[in-house]
This record gives C-alpha cells, structure tokens and sequence, in this order.
C-alpha cells in the first residue's frame, strides 16, 4: 500500500470527479490520503471531503500565503478545528520568501502558532518552506526547545543543510513528484541520503505532477510514479519502499487508521 501523505482534494480542479480519483488511487495501490488544510476559511470543505471517503483524512492550518488575510493570535483557531476526529496533522504552515504573499513577521507569527497547536496536541507539524531553508531551521530549532514536537517537510526541496538539519530535529522528509523532474538532479542526490525510515510520498496535488503526467492535473493516483523514483534512488524494491514509507506515515500521523 501507498500513502499519498499530502494532496488538496478539496481545490476546485477536483469537484466534478472526485469519486472516480479516490477510486483511480485505489487502482495504484493508494489506500489512504491526506488532504492538507490551507485556510481556516475552507476548513469545513476539507473536512467535509475527509468525511466522505474512510481512507481519506484531513489536517487543519493556514497556508504561508494566506498569512496576512488569516492571521493568528493564539493556538486556539488550530486547536479547536482539530478536535474534529478526521484531523491527523497540523499545517500546512510555514515561510515561503520566494512568493511573498504575505509580509514575512506575519508568517512567522503564524508558523509559530502552528507548532504550538502541533506541541499542545500532540500532532504532527505540515511545514512548507521555500527560499526560507535558513529561517526555518532557526525557528524549529528554538521552538523544539521550547517542549518537543513532531512533523514533516512537505514537498522537500530544499539544500543538504535543511534535510539534515530536520533530520536532527527528528522530522520526516516528503517527497512530491519535483524529484522526478529533468532538471531536479541536485534534489535527487539530496534525497539518496534520507535514511528509509524517515521518507514520505505526496503528490501536492492537484499540483506538481510527476513525470510521466506533467502537463496534466496532479492526483493521488501519480504518487505510485513519484515512490517508484524514490525506490530507485534508495535502490530497493517498490514494493519495499511502500511498506517503509507507508509504516512512517502511520509512526507519525498516529491518529491516522491504517485501512484493513
């Protein structure tokens, strides 16, 4: 089985279809999603999607994006959406300086509210970073010693000094469909060095679809494309990379259900 660890099926590019892309998953061997939360907003979207289908579940937080027009002044807004038995993670949240849609003390504020929501739940932290690999090794490091917390890199591309650095921390890395790309070389040597059992598999659908399907709409389906690079660079078996980074996945979502 395969686990599609980080997808957004509640986006418009998935309304009129979503029964037959759950059930095109199934065909590749994904037995359970994630759909990330980006906006308190659409929270009870995200839900709702989770709701429908048993091997689908959720998570709750503000994209860096959406910083400056969802600004946090506590925990609180996280916490108690979370309570819903669907959420399994917190995020995604983060620094992302490439785009800057949101003036950066804005995201940090709110970063720094995600993990105190991750901390005081217990639930993994969803954190998206770009152009920002320095900033958010800092403010993990100083929040970890602030009281312990778990989570993932989603969608890692970043340098060796990032994955190390959220290895130490204990993080996991994920792995979207970018490490199939051309021109992602680099990425793919940074990628060989993260020991098996701290990988994940995520398609960031609907976006970022791996080779063979660029060009196309992204769906947790592709994530089997994206796990049969990851083998290859890890050379192991695919059916030995699903299992690892499967029984990761449910080490750390621990509030996730393994189908049975």
């Amino acid at each position: 089985m395969l686990v599609d660890s980080h997808c957004h099926l509640d986006f418009p590019e998935f309304a009129a279809e979503l029964d037959a892309v759950v059930a095109r998953a199934a065909t590749r061997g994904v037995g359970t999603m994630v759909s990330i939360g980006t906006t308190l907003a659409r929270f009870a979207n995200v839900v709702a999607v989770a709701q429908r289908f048993t091997e689908v579940w959720c998570s709750v937080g503000i994209h860096p994006h959406e910083a400056e027009t969802e600004p946090l002044t506590s925990a609180m807004p996280l916490t108690e959406r979370a309570a819903h038995p669907k959420v399994v993670g917190i995020g995604e949240t983060g620094l992302d300086y490439y785009y800057a849609h949101a003036p950066r003390q804005a995201q940090i504020q709110n970063f720094r509210w995600h993990i105190a929501a991750a901390r005081e739940l217990d639930l993994p932290l969803i954190v998206h970073t770009r152009d920002a690999d320095a900033e958010t090794i800092e403010i993990l490091s100083e929040e970890m010693t602030r009281g312990a917390f778990t989570g993932v890199i989603h969608c890692f591309t970043g340098s060796d000094t990032l994955r190390d650095a959220a290895l130490a921390l204990g993080f996991y890395i994920s792995v979207s469909g970018i490490a199939t790309f051309k021109n992602a070389a680099k990425l793919r040597e940074t990628l060989k060095e993260v020991p098996l059992d701290r990988l994940l598999v995520e398609t960031d659908a609907p976006y970022l679809a791996p080779m063979p399907h660029r060009g196309k709409t992204n769906e947790p389906a592709f994530v089997a494309d994206t796990a049969k690079l990851l083998a290859e660079l890890k050379n192991v078996a695919e059916p030995a990379l699903a299992a690892a980074t499967t029984d990761n996945f449910f080490r750390l979502f621990k509030r996730a259900q393994r189908p049975l």
